[in-house]
């Protein structure tokens, strides 16, 4: 008979004896008269997945924490207790192979050392030391630090500096002021540069555009000084801005009119680098000063610059077509050449192959279309005067392509006229004053040493050029780092007297007569000579890098990492 439990209360048994029995709980008990089950052995059966008996589980290496924890070993602002000469990453991020020990030599120029730290992997760069700017214990003034580095980038790349050299001056400004994860990029309009505080922090990203880009070399070698006092005289934030304020004031060292005095001395003495007299280097200066005046007027009125080019073509040409027309005992041919010479975009050439050597191929890509839409505005302003000069008279006897094929062989008068060509570009592209002097030295080098390759010797012009390119490159390299300044001061000029005027000028004079064969021929020489100059002008800058002290000593030897190397896949 099953128990009533209101019965046994009532009797006023003992609380054990009103708890309910144990078959009460269950919906499974037995009817009377059925025997209960078997009790099993074990009350508490087993997990499926248990180890075996006589098996002992392992210890875990170490507890587990969540993914979002930061970890203790973040490198941050604050630099972590680590072994003498280890990295800043600690000892759960360090691979197997264990990591080199790194030191950047002080002697070398800040240059090298932001480029070569540039190339390292984030986690492998030294940890740097804090400048002042900031409080020990809230760090640098992130925001501030980033609007220094792009004023300075936005100053470097508009006034035409490579995209490598710009973006290790922004790296250098921002690892000075204690800034260890950043990673600065540069395109050719535009500058970027992002921040990460740790492995777990967002990151902070900051932009500026590059809106007009002029050239002035002193305010580029200012600037470069400046750099270099932040990543090695710890100057602080206010400094900084206040040195960036003082060049950004400073006018530049020469006025328009003898801007303009420069351009007609630097075609006068191209016209004499191809056996004009002195009839035609006044030509061809009135003529080039006639065309910059005239760019000077379309760029008030707001027109691009491919117009101000085309515009700036025109009055050499149409000088040496009125020579032609006179019957004049002039060399029309280089007063035309002349004009050329004034006009070539040398600089953003070099640049471009330089920021394509280099593995910046967007910004390479960008200024070599450049130099093309201004070669496009030369090749329109030349042929349109050339085409009307033929139409009067189509037996045009000074504007010969013939005159081509010769050689004017003059060494002094040519060296002479190559310093004065170098000396003129000093003074366009505003440089300080104590750098002219090295900068025409290092152009008449460059034509003597053509000159005895391709006169003397008789090498073929290409590699000619680029040889001569070469010893300017090297040259502008070793003088930019024995000053801590930019090498373009010293280089840009002195490749003046190796640009191919020539060449350019008698392929669109076979274009405007319709040899059309003859003149693709003298244009594919110009541009063979172009690239021969730019790739010229690297390889010397890379030699003097290699040759001369490294900033990067590891461990089992000197270390210099390449740019990018792809083994052709």
């Amino acid at each position: 008979m099953v128990s009533d439990p209101h019965a046994s209360e009532q009797a006023g048994g003992s609380p054990e004896d009103r708890k309910p029995p144990d078959e009460a709980h269950s919906a499974f008990t037995p009817p009377l008269g059925v025997p209960h089950p078997p009790i099993p052995e074990d009350e508490h059966p087993t997990s499926e997945f248990a180890l075996p008996a006589g098996l002992r589980p392992e210890a875990p290496a170490e507890p587990e924490g969540s993914a979002f924890v930061r970890p203790g070993s973040t490198t941050g602002q604050t630099p972590l207790p680590t072994p003498a000469g280890a990295t800043a990453l600690s000892a759960a991020f360090t691979p197997p192979h264990g990591i080199p020990v790194i030191h950047l030599t002080k002697e070398a120029p800040w240059q090298d050392r932001m480029r070569t730290m540039l190339r390292m992997p984030v986690g492998e760069r030294p940890v740097p030391e804090r400048l002042g700017g900031g409080d020990e214990e809230t760090g640098p003034a992130v925001p501030r630090v980033l609007d220094l580095t792009l004023r300075i980038g936005e100053i470097l790349l508009a006034g035409g500096e490579g995209a490598e050299d710009v973006e290790a001056a922004m790296f250098g400004v921002a690892y000075a002021y204690g800034l260890e994860r950043v990673e600065p990029t540069v395109t050719f309009t535009l500058l970027s540069i992002s921040y990460q505080p740790s492995l777990v922090d967002d990151p902070v990203t900051a932009s500026r555009t590059v809106r007009r880009r002029g050239v002035d070399y002193t305010r580029l070698s200012a600037v470069f000084r400046l750099v270099d006092d932040i990543t090695s005289e710890g100057i602080t934030l206010e400094e900084a801005y206040r040195g960036l304020a003082e060049i950004r004031r400073n006018r530049h060292p020469y006025p328009s009119w003898a801007l303009t005095v420069a351009s007609g001395l630097l075609s006068g003495a191209a016209s004499m680098l191809v056996g004009g007299e002195s009839l035609v280097f006044l030509a061809a200066a009135v003529g080039s000063m006639l065309g910059d005046r005239l760019a000077w007027l379309a760029s008030g009125r707001g027109l691009p610059e491919f117009y101000q080019f085309v515009v700036a073509a025109m009055p050499p040409a149409a000088v040496g077509v009125a020579f032609g027309l006179a019957h004049a005992n002039v060399q029309a041919s280089a007063v035309i050449t002349g004009g050329l010479f004034a006009l070539i975009p040398g600089r953003a050439l070099v640049a471009g192959v330089h920021d394509g050597l280099t593995g910046y191929y967007i910004t390479a890509a960008a200024r070599l279309l450049e130099v093309g839409y201004l070669i496009v505005g030369i090749v329109v302003g030349v042929l349109s005067v050339l085409y009307v000069g033929l139409q009067l008279n189509p037996g045009l006897r000074r504007l010969n392509p013939e005159q081509a094929l010769q050689v004017y062989k003059a060494p002094v008068v040519q060296t002479i006229a190559a310093m004065l060509l170098a000396l003129a570009f000093c003074v366009l592209l505003q440089q300080e004053r104590h750098t002219v002097a090295f900068a025409t030295i290092n152009g008449g080098v460059a034509w003597v040493v053509y000159g005895a390759l391709a006169h003397v010797a008789g090498i073929n012009a290409v590699p000619a050029t680029a040889i001569a390119a070469g010893l300017v490159g090297l040259f502008g390299q070793l003088l930019s780092r024995y000053r801590y300044a930019s090498a373009l001061p010293y280089v840009t000029a002195a490749i003046g007297p190796l640009l191919p005027g020539s060449a350019t000028y008698f392929g669109l004079l076979n274009f405007a007569q319709g040899h059309l064969p003859q003149g693709l021929t003298s244009l594919v020489q110009a541009a063979s000579l172009a690239l021969a100059i730019a790739v010229g002008v690297n390889l010397g800058a890379e030699v003097a890098r290699l040759v001369l002290r490294t900033p990067v000593v590891q461990e089992g030897g000197l270390g210099r990492r390449a740019a990018k190397r792809t083994r052709g896949f």
